[in-house]
C-alpha cells in the first residue's frame, strides 16, 4: 500500500503564528484576515509574501485600496523592501473606463468582470505561489448584494485552486458584520485581528485563528504587538505542559540558617512563592538574598523588575553586603527591567518562557508582581493569564518568588488589590510592628503545601553587614 506524501505546511511569516498553526498555515488555497483598519493585516500581508520570496516562490500583491507607494512606505518603515513581490495596482470603482459615460446599464456588474479579469490576467501570467487581495471591502461594495459576492469568492477559490495558488484575502469586515453572508465558510481558514485603547497606556493588540480546517491550533486569543523592524510579533499563550517536568524537586537553601529551618529546611524547587509585605518589610531584600544563594552554587538566576531601576537593584544589594553585579556581567544573574504599561502578559510570558528555556535558570523572581498587575486593565484577568506561566516554571523546576505589596505603611489588616493567595504554594509574610518606640520586623512562613514549616513569628534584621533571623522575643515592658 503506498503512502500519501504528507505536503508541509507554508509559513506564514509572523513570529508566533506558526507556532499556534502548529508549523505554518496548511497549504490550501484561501485564507482571509479580519480586522479594523490599523490592525495589522496589510503588514501580516507582506510578512507572509516575503516568507514566501525567501522560499524562492513567485509572489503577487494585488491592490484595491492601496498604491505601491502606501506598500513600500510600509515596508521601508520595518527596514524591508518589495523585492521579489509584484503589486498590481487595481481600482475596482474605475475599471471599466469611461464606462459610465458610455452605457446606460448598471456598471457594477463590468466593473466587477473587469476587476476579476485583470487579476486573473496577473495570475496566469506570473503564475505565484503566493497572493495577497486587498481587499474585500471593494468588492463587497460594487457586487452590491450579498448572493452575488459569496459566487465570486467561490469562483475566484475555484480559480486558484486549479492554479495551487495560496492566497489571503484582507477584509475589514468580522464575522459578526457580514449579516448573513457566512463567507467565512468559503475560507479554508479565518484569522482575527483585534485592538483596543484602554483609559490608559499603548493600544493592545490581540490575534485569533477563529477557523483553520484540518489543524488543532491553539484556539482563542493571543497576544501580539506590531514592532518596528519585526512587523507583527504573536506570542502564543504558554502551555503548561511543554515544559520537561523535573522528576525530584530540590530544596533550595537561602543561606540563612533560621531562615532555611522556618521552612523545613528550605524551600523546594518547582514551587510558587509569594513574598507579601507593606513597603519597607524586606520583600526586596528576600529576593536578593534567595539569588545570591543560587548565585554562588553555581546556578542561574532571573531577575523581572517592574518597579526598582537595575541601579538602584544592585545598589541596594551591595548596601546589605550582597554584590550581584559580577554574577549579572557573567551572565548567570539575567535581569529584565521593563516599563509597565508597554508590555502585555502574552509578551511578557513569552520573555520568561526563553530566558528560562535557553539558560535553565533555578530561581525566578518578578519584582514587583503588584507592579506587573497595576499595568493592565483587567487585572483580575491578567492573575488567571499568568497562572499557565507558573505551572510552566514549575514543571520546570523553578523556584518561583513573586513580591507582593500590600497597601500602607503601618497597622493591620492591611489589603491586597486583587487576591492572589491561591497561586503561591509557599506564603512568606513580612510585618512591621511598633513596640516600645522601636520598629521591629517580623517574618512567618504561612503556608507551605509541601512538607512541614515553622508557624512561630521570627524577627528578621536587615543590616548592611548581612540579614539575620531569630525567634522573635518581645520587648519587657517598662
Amino acid at each position: 500500500m503506498t503512502k500519501t506524501a504528507t505536503v508541509p505546511p507554508m509559513s506564514s511569516g509572523i513570529p508566533g503564528l506558526d507556532e499556534i498553526l502548529r508549523g505554518g498555515l496548511p497549504p490550501s488555497n484561501l485564507y482571509m484576515l479580519q480586522g479594523a483598519p490599523g490592525a495589522g493585516k496589510t503588514t501580516a500581508a507582506l510578512q507572509f509574501l516575503r516568507a514566501g520570496v525567501e522560499a524562492g516562490e513567485k509572489c503577487i500583491y494585488v491592490s484595491l485600496s492601496q498604491t505601491k507607494a502606501e506598500l513600500e512606505s510600509i515596508a521601508i518603515s520595518h527596514g524591508w523592501t518589495l523585492k521579489g513581490i509584484r503589486v498590481e495596482e487595481l481600482s475596482a470603482s474605475d475599471t471599466v473606463s469611461g464606462a459610465s459615460d458610455q452605457t446606460i446599464f448598471q456598471t457594477a456588474e463590468l466593473r466587477l468582470d473587469e476587476t476579476r479579469q485583470a487579476i486573473e490576467r496577473a495570475i496566469e501570467e506570473h503564475k505565484p505561489r503566493r497572493l495577497v487581495y486587498d481587499s474585500l471591502l471593494e468588492i463587497r461594495l460594487i457586487t452590491g448584494d450579498s448572493p452575488r459576492f459569496r459566487r465570486e469568492l467561490i469562483g475566484f477559490k475555484a480559480f486558484l485552486a486549479k492554479r495551487n495558488v495560496v492566497a489571503l484575502l484582507l477584509d475589514t469586515q468580522n464575522g459578526e458584520a457580514m449579516n448573513g453572508e457566512e463567507v467565512e465558510g468559503i475560507a479554508h481558514g479565518v484569522i482575527r485581528f483585534h485592538k483596543s485603547l484602554e483609559d490608559y497606556g499603548a493600544v493592545r493588540r490581540r490575534i485569533e485563528v477563529s477557523k483553520m480546517r484540518g489543524v488543532p491550533i491553539a484556539d482563542g486569543y493571543h497576544d501580539m504587538a506590531i514592532r518596528e523592524g519585526h512587523g507583527v510579533v504573536v506570542f502564543p499563550r504558554i502551555i503548561p505542559g511543554s515544559a520537561i517536568e523535573e522528576s525530584k524537586p530540590e530544596l533550595i537553601k537561602s543561606g540563612v540558617a533560621m531562615l532555611d529551618d522556618m521552612f523545613g529546611g528550605g524551600q523546594e524547587s518547582g514551587t510558587i512563592t509569594l513574598v507579601i509585605g507593606q513597603s519597607g518589610t524586606g520583600k526586596s531584600t528576600m529576593a536578593s538574598l534567595y539569588s545570591k544563594a543560587a548565585l554562588e552554587r553555581g546556578e542561574s538566576v532571573a531577575l523581572f523588575l517592574f518597579e526598582e531601576r537595575l541601579e538602584t537593584f544592585f545598589r541596594r544589594s551591595e548596601g546589605l553586603g550582597m554584590s550581584l553585579r559580577p554574577f549579572h556581567e557573567s551572565g548567570k544573574l539575567i535581569i529584565r527591567d521593563f516599563n509597565p504599561n508597554e508590555i502585555s502578559p502574552g509578551e511578557f510570558a513569552q520573555v520568561v518562557q526563553g530566558i528560562v528555556s535557553s539558560e535553565k535558570c533555578r530561581v525566578v523572581v518578578i519584582d514587583s508582581f503588584t507592579g506587573y498587575l497595576n499595568s493592565l486593565p483587567n487585572r483580575e484577568k491578567a492573575v488567571r493569564d499568568i497562572q499557565s506561566l507558573l505551572k510552566y516554571l514549575a514543571r520546570a523546576g523553578v523556584l518561583t518568588m513573586l513580591i507582593v505589596a500590600q497597601h500602607g505603611l503601618l497597622g493591620q489588616n492591611v489589603a491586597i488589590d486583587v487576591d492572589v493567595s491561591f497561586l503561591g504554594d509557599t506564603v512568606l509574610l513580612l510585618r512591621i510592628a511598633e513596640h516600645d518606640g522601636r520598629l521591629r520586623r517580623n517574618i512567618t512562613v504561612v503556608k507551605k503545601r509541601h512538607g512541614p514549616h515553622d508557624l512561630d513569628v521570627h524577627e528578621l534584621f536587615i543590616k548592611s553587614s548581612g540579614i539575620s533571623v531569630v525567634p522573635y522575643n518581645p520587648l519587657p515592658e517598662t
